[in-house]
């Protein structure tokens, strides 16, 4: 049998996952994750069990106080405004997986609200409830979150750490004799090039063509493009190109980065490396993959000053997202045309 593909993985796992929680809801919710299956992710549909489970527990314990498993199209359809609202006062903290206590934010429970107001608009669309309530509730207002970018000099300062990292222990310094290709490439890649931790994990060997400097990436919702990178980016990459070519690897094995169990790297590990080399060029912020990719989208604007094309090379489907994600973009915006206007006539 051939193995699958990193997505495919991905995807049956996300799968097994939401089926787990479809076994504790409602019958009926089945027929909702069927009917939107051609046009979501399983990501999505496994993020939407997770909700969807969330509140029918709330249902269940505090609104009927009837077994989750035994409510009914009848009892959604007597649902009120208030019972909604309620849930999402519920969701600020509440006992979740394992009596575990859980919170949501004002982006939490916006997700949440979401994954309602498919569900409920399915079950009004298809005739099984009269009303739908969940229509009536106003998202929680979003705030802007804090954009947390490195800066060019933090930016040297981190690859100079994967180069040279002269504050680890002797045990780390060994670990890094043994993946510093591997990590160099990887955060140079994120840096050159702004792409999804996601997407790079699941690159393989075969995605690159090193006569055009180009790649084939898997973006979110399964379309892939084409993204270009430069001579710096290619160093890296050849580099520890050469380097995989002498690990002892399946040939089957076609994952681009590996991890030292000689398997295609997970997110969870590029996550701690990236968190590891942030660290030592910038202590005071919290950087992570994506905020790589804000790096890169930002330096990519002040470059060209031309917002679609950072959106197009993020993959963003509406500029607005980038727009709102790049603080630094409106700020140079705004530094631009703060000399455009002339108070006193010059002449």
């Amino acid at each position: 049998m051939e193995k699958l593909t990193f997505y495919q993985q991905r995807d049956l796992k996300n799968r097994m996952k939401m089926s787990k929680y479809l076994q504790s809801l409602p019958a009926y919710c089945l027929d909702f994750f069927i009917g939107i299956e051609n046009n979501t992710s399983s990501l999505t549909r496994y993020n939407y069990a997770m909700d969807l489970n969330v509140f029918f527990d709330y249902l269940s314990q505090y609104v009927l106080k009837k077994d989750k498993q035994s409510i009914t199209y009848a009892d959604l359809n007597n649902l009120k405004s208030r019972d909604i609202e309620q849930f999402l006062s519920y969701l600020s903290y509440y006992n979740g997986e394992n009596n575990k206590v859980s919170q949501n934010q004002e982006r939490g429970k916006a997700r949440k609200l979401a994954s309602l107001r498919s569900f409920f608009k399915y079950l009004f669309n298809h005739d099984h409830i009269e009303s739908n309530v969940v229509s009536k509730i106003e998202t929680p207002k979003l705030h802007n979150k804090e954009i947390i970018r490195l800066e060019q000099n933090e930016v040297a300062k981190m690859l100079s750490a994967v180069e040279n990292p002269t504050e680890f222990t002797q045990k780390q310094k060994a670990y890094n004799k043994n993946t510093f290709e591997r990590d160099n490439a990887i955060i140079t890649l994120f840096l050159g090039t702004g792409i999804r931790i996601s997407e790079l994990v699941g690159l393989d060997i075969d995605s690159f063509d090193f006569k055009e400097n180009a790649f084939i990436v898997t973006r979110k919702g399964g379309n892939k493009s084409v993204l270009y990178f430069s001579e710096e980016v290619a160093m890296a990459l050849k580099t520890w190109l050469e380097k995989r070519a002498t690990l002892n690897l399946d040939d089957n094995e076609k994952a681009m980065f590996i991890s030292l169990q000689n398997k295609r790297i997970s997110i969870r590990a590029v996550e701690n490396l990236v968190k590891k080399f942030a660290q030592l060029a910038s202590p005071l912020k919290k950087i992570s993959p994506h905020k790589l990719r804000s790096t890169f989208g930002t330096n990519l604007y002040r470059e060209t000053k031309d917002i679609y094309i950072v959106a197009d090379v993020l993959g963003h489907k509406d500029v607005n997202t980038t727009k709102k994600h790049y603080a630094a973009i409106n700020e140079d915006m705004r530094k631009s045309v703060a000399n455009v206007l002339h108070l006193r006539d010059e002449n």
